[in-house]
């Protein structure tokens, strides 16, 4: 595919060279004569070369080890780039040019100072293949000052490079004397936080802490299990005591308490004395006998003073003064196991609850603890990098003042410029120049003519620009170099209907083509009327129209051919018919259709255009105009209407209004890209059913691809057999 576009464009260049090498001649002599007078008269010039070798790492820095990346040669995209590519526009900047020249002070031809744009065209910088090695050169018309640019200039470079890196070596110092103050204050800030942060939240080590804490919690667990142990069993054996002495241990430490007084136990048995006596005269007495009256007084104030001492033993009055007071040895041996039970679970149950609050501290001191860790590590990190930043800005201060003072260049002369008496210059190359300037003035004239040239010249830039259904390429009549419109109007008449008198060449092979063509796109509706037209006059319409009727009535079809062209008329011409009578007549009404059509061979009709009217619009876009049309299609198997041209007159939109379809016919080097154009629009404005277009009056060696070409020995027949006839 590539090969084949290849040659087409090849092709296409060709053709080019063919239509416009008489104008592309003519300048390119002239240019070549005068561009070959003009280097000849120039003064010799002297080339003078020098070359700078570059090592990638600067040998002081790689012995010291600092700086060893100051003047390190390394590309910024390393698979494109080159590093001696930048090093070379280095040697190409103003500032090392403008100093060589104001050193040398350089001057032009006109003796004014040399500008960098002179110097510029004057210097070629190239890096040697195959090595880290520059070459620098320099063209002069004196061969010292050629060398002495060159010198020069490396120089420069050499200074300019050394100055640069020491520059950059400054500069980072000065960033880092700059810094390393800030990262310091940096270090002791986050110092501070993280001191400040332990002694708020007591922290030594907190892994530590975490496993004693963890510890610790077992043990207060295992400690708060064992009294809660005790504590059920000292409930247990209080329960049994209580159920024995059926009162609680508040009330036996009481009823011991009591019992154990000397004071309540001698008013005690004094009361029982009483009450005994009390019971024995009761027997004997009347209750309101004085002695009753006494013993009950005696009683009463012995019961007050039992009160009043067991409120001061226990704390209350007993309800019964008489009963509880006094307990058995048994008795008081429990109650006092029962006070000592309930002391001790009393104290196991504040050390539970000791416990407790101890496991809860340490439970929620290990609940913070993660945080403690995270905020820890946070402020650790923190002063680590701020350590590390710290370190390595010291570092690199320390190593940028010893950078400072080294010789950091890469680069040095292997070669200095010597002054040579050979001129560069040679006649080949003032040959050589001369031809590439003259070929490109030449080809600048070629392009500029083709530009300007907006007419159609081949096949393909017409259906490239029309787009529309190509139906067929028409050869033409003769292979003369003259324009197709002059061509065409020098045609004879008589020699137009090649179908007739040439039936076996390769034009009629063309029309017959042409006719097939139709019949396939009119393969889902008959195509009964048909009008051709084209953009612009002198593109063989007519010619078309009449070998195409030709063609069909050949094929036994009843053929009708009508000139609608009342502006200029040919078929009459073409045909060799009077045209007296004709379509102009029969649509005012001065003939009959009958006797305007005549009939030419057999099943083919022709019917003239008739008197020229004044107004052919007005005549082919009426009423009487449509009915005629109905009228032919309803007669014959097939009508041809040769209308005028798209860009003269609309009487073919008119027309195709009136017909099946509409045939465009478009002749290379006739019409141009503008009237082209023009016609579309028409065209598609009307609303036409454009069938297709024919490429008429095609010349075969004009054209790129091979099926346009004939066979040359039957095509030069053809044209003998034409001339004959």
């Amino acid at each position: 595919m590539e090969t084949q576009e290849t040659s087409l464009n090849f092709a296409k260049y060709l053709y080019l060279v063919k239509r416009h090498w008489l104008p592309t001649a003519a300048i390119f002599f002239p240019v070549f004569l005068i561009s070959l007078l003009t280097l000849s008269l120039k003064k010799p010039a002297y080339e003078a070369e020098g070359k700078l070798s570059f090592q990638r790492t600067n040998t002081i820095s790689s012995l010291t080890g600092v700086g060893t990346e100051i003047s390190r040669l390394e590309p910024l995209v390393t698979d494109r780039s080159n590093p001696l590519n930048t090093e070379a526009e280095v040697i190409r900047s103003v500032p090392v040019v403008q100093k060589t020249i104001n050193q040398l002070n350089l001057k032009n031809k006109k003796g004014k100072p040399l500008t960098i744009k002179e110097f510029m065209k004057m210097l070629t910088i190239k890096d040697v293949k195959g090595s880290d090695v520059l070459q620098v050169s320099y063209r002069d018309t004196d061969a010292k000052t050629a060398a002495e640019v060159v010198n020069t200039l490396m120089q420069n470079y050499l200074d300019q490079n050394i100055v640069f890196h020491r520059m950059e070596v400054a500069a980072a110092r000065k960033f880092l004397e700059e810094h390393l103050p800030k990262a310091e204050l940096v270090v002791r800030k986050v110092d501070a936080q993280l001191r400040q942060f332990k002694e708020k939240n007591q922290v030594v080590a907190l892994t530590e802490e975490a496993t004693r804490a963890v510890e610790r919690m077992a043990d207060f667990h295992k400690q708060i299990g064992d009294s809660q142990s005790r504590i059920a069993d000292l409930d247990a054996q209080s329960r049994a005591i209580r159920n024995q002495l059926k009162m609680n241990s508040q009330q036996a430490v009481s009823t011991t308490s009591v019992s154990q007084s000397r004071g309540v136990q001698d008013v005690l048995t004094e009361i029982q004395q009483l009450e005994t006596r009390l019971a024995a005269k009761r027997v004997i007495l009347q209750e309101n006998h004085p002695e009753i009256i006494n013993l009950k007084s005696n009683l009463a104030a012995l019961r007050q003073i039992l009160k009043t001492r067991v409120k001061e033993v226990v704390g209350t009055a007993p309800s019964n003064v008489n009963h509880n007071l006094q307990i058995g040895e048994l008795q008081q041996t429990l109650s006092a196991r029962l006070v000592e039970l309930e002391t001790t679970r009393l104290g196991l149950t504040n050390q539970v609850m000791a416990l407790s609050n101890l496991q809860g501290n340490y439970r929620n001191r290990l609940k913070l603890l993660p945080r403690l860790e995270q905020q820890q590590r946070e402020l650790q990190r923190q002063l680590e990098a701020a350590q590390s930043t710290y370190s390595l800005l010291l570092q690199k201060l320390q190593e940028s003042r010893i950078a400072e003072n080294q010789n950091v260049g890469n680069a040095r002369i292997i070669s200095a410029a010597q002054v040579y008496e050979d001129p560069t210059s040679s006649p080949m190359i003032s040959y050589l120049s001369a031809a590439l300037i003259a070929s490109l003035a030449g080809l600048a004239s070629m392009y500029i003519l083709e530009a300007r040239d907006k007419s159609i010249k081949t096949v393909d830039e017409v259906k490239e620009l029309l787009k529309l259904t190509f139906l067929g390429v028409i050869p033409a009549f003769s292979n003369s170099k003259k324009s197709p419109r002059r061509q065409e109007e020098l045609e004879p008449y008589s020699q137009r209907l090649v179908v007739r008198n040439i039936p076996r060449s390769p034009i009629s092979e063309s029309y017959r083509m042409l006719r097939a063509n139709l019949k396939f796109v009119s393969a889902d509706k008959e195509l009964r009327t048909m009008v051709i037209t084209s953009s612009v006059p002198q593109e063989g319409k007519s010619t078309v129209a009449a070998n195409l009727a030709l063609t069909i009535a050949q094929m036994e079809r009843k053929v009708l051919l009508v000139d609608a062209d009342l502006h200029r008329p040919v078929q009459h011409r073409i045909w060799d018919l009077t045209n007296d009578k004709g379509l102009s007549n029969v649509i005012v009404g001065q003939a009959q259709l009958k006797t305007a059509v005549k009939t030419v061979m057999d099943n083919l009709d022709i019917l003239t255009a008739g008197v020229v009217p004044p107004s052919p619009a007005s005549l082919l876009d009426s009423r009487k105009m449509a009915g005629l049309i109905e009228t032919f299609a309803a007669t014959y198997d097939f009508v041809i209407i040769d209308a005028p041209s798209l860009t003269v007159a609309a009487d073919a939109a008119t027309l195709g209004q009136m017909a099946d379809g509409v045939l465009l016919v478009v002749r290379p080097g006739v019409v141009d890209s503008v009237n082209a154009a023009i016609a579309m629009e028409v065209l598609e404005k009307s609303g036409q059913n454009v069938i297709g277009q024919v490429i008429n009056g095609v010349i075969p060696e004009n054209e790129r691809h091979s099926y346009y070409y004939f066979n040359k020995e039957y095509y030069a027949q053809e044209q003998v057999a034409l001339q004959k006839s």
